[in-house]
């Protein structure tokens, strides 16, 4: 999936810097994320969710606010109020070059601003809060020890996660006047509030708060044994998911086609695109046409079982090739079959212990196929039956030579 980086201009008139994660296809919608405090759009959590989203079809915009990461600009001069124009920026630009955004999505002190930013992006229909904070100066916890030096001082350096940053007092006010609850109340837009029960940084009463003061439809999910920052490929893939399947029901995913490119389209193979996440070791996007599928190992195998195996795919495609080419004939023959059920299981075998098979020395590779028949078929009509399932296009490609031409793409 290509990513494209750019700048845009800023409330305060620098370059910021984005990064759009893209689909291989045309995106179903497009996606604004906002990172947490002091982070920046290259943070795990940011990047695994939009790499995860693309993978479903839904185009993701992340970028640095002012000062951090990439951007122009000098973060003790950035406030709250600036992170939510800077957002209102970017989907200015995104709306300009592509299209609005119909989806936002903050993580901790970014799912504040994204609330604060909603009703000034109309497109949106849909928000999703990861672990936000109920009001935007929960965020002065992080430093509090500084709070009375920096409203005395006018300026004082902080460490956070680490690395030093400069607070100003205007930070200070700024973040205090805002009322965010009021954003929330008059938002109108449908909204997904996540957050884990044992998150230690911001506690889950502020999603509660969050929740309360939303209007319907809003939904929440509860990220089990997540931390703060989504540090396990697994959460945030889990809630790339979750976002995928919510939003769906608020925004127009659907992509029309004129019936030639239709009728075009059915003449011609499907291609299938595997691509790394870069989330585990294994772990791959794939997309088939509309559809979209993650592929891995299982933790045995060095992976994380994300998603099923190369050759769980494999039996998939055998098995629901089988039960639909049995399908189609007992249909087409009035057979009483209600139900098909195929079992699959692949496994290595000795060669010298294959009667049947031509080859007598080293391993060969054996698949064992199960199909159970529910009906009232008698017993011709199930030897038919079983003869068919032979027959399915999937079962001669695998019994038959194969060819695969590979190429290394530019």
């Amino acid at each position: 999936m290509p990513t494209e980086r750019f700048q845009f201009t800023g409330e305060g008139g620098h370059q910021l810097s984005a990064a759009l994660e893209l689909p291989d296809g045309e995106p179903a919608a497009f996606a604004l994320f906002a990172h947490c405090f002091t982070c920046g759009k290259d943070t795990l959590a940011a990047k695994r969710i939009a790499v995860a989203l693309a993978a479903r079809g839904i185009a993701v915009l992340r970028f640095d606010f002012t000062g951090l990461g990439s951007s122009e600009g000098d973060f003790a001069n950035s406030t709250f109020s600036s992170n939510v124009a800077d957002l209102v920026r970017a989907a200015d630009h995104l709306r300009s070059v592509r299209k609005a955004p119909s989806i936002l999505i903050g993580h901790s002190l970014g799912g504040a601003a994204i609330l604060a930013a909603a009703g000034q992006i109309p497109e949106a229909k849909a928000v999703v809060t990861i672990a936000a904070p109920s009001d935007p100066s929960h965020v002065t916890g992080l430093f509090r020890e500084h709070v009375d030096n920096i409203r005395a001082q006018g300026e004082v350096e902080v460490s956070l996660a680490g690395r030093p940053f400069r607070i100003k007092r205007e930070f200070l006010d700024d973040i205090v006047e805002h009322e965010l609850m009021k954003d929330i109340t008059g938002m109108h837009k449908a909204l997904l509030v996540m957050h884990s029960p044992v998150d230690d940084t911001v506690g889950i009463d502020n999603a509660t708060k969050i929740f309360v003061a939303a209007k319907h439809p809003k939904s929440f999910v509860s990220l089990d044994h997540a931390d703060h920052l989504l540090t396990k490929p697994a959460d945030a893939l889990y809630a790339a998911d979750v976002i995928t399947a919510w939003a769906s029901r608020y925004i127009d995913t659907a992509k029309p086609a004129k019936a030639a490119d239709a009728a075009d389209a059915a003449d011609e193979p499907r291609r299938v695109v595997v691509q790394e996440t870069r989330k585990s070791k294994f772990n791959q996007a794939i997309t088939v046409g509309p559809h979209h599928l993650t592929a891995d190992e299982p933790v045995a195998a060095g992976g994380e079982d994300a998603g099923p195996g190369p050759y769980d795919f494999l039996l998939a495609g055998l098995g629901a090739c089988t039960s639909m080419t049995m399908r189609l004939y007992a249909d087409r023959k009035s057979l009483p079959l209600d139900r098909v059920t195929v079992s699959l299981k692949h496994s290595k075998i000795y060669a010298k212990d294959c009667a049947e098979c031509e080859t007598r020395e080293g391993m060969l590779d054996q698949i064992e196929r199960d199909i159970a028949m529910e009906g009232a078929l008698d017993a011709e009509q199930r030897k038919k039956l079983m003869e068919i399932a032979d027959k399915c296009p999937v079962h001669r490609t695998l019994t038959s030579e194969i060819r695969i031409v590979t190429k290394a793409m530019e």
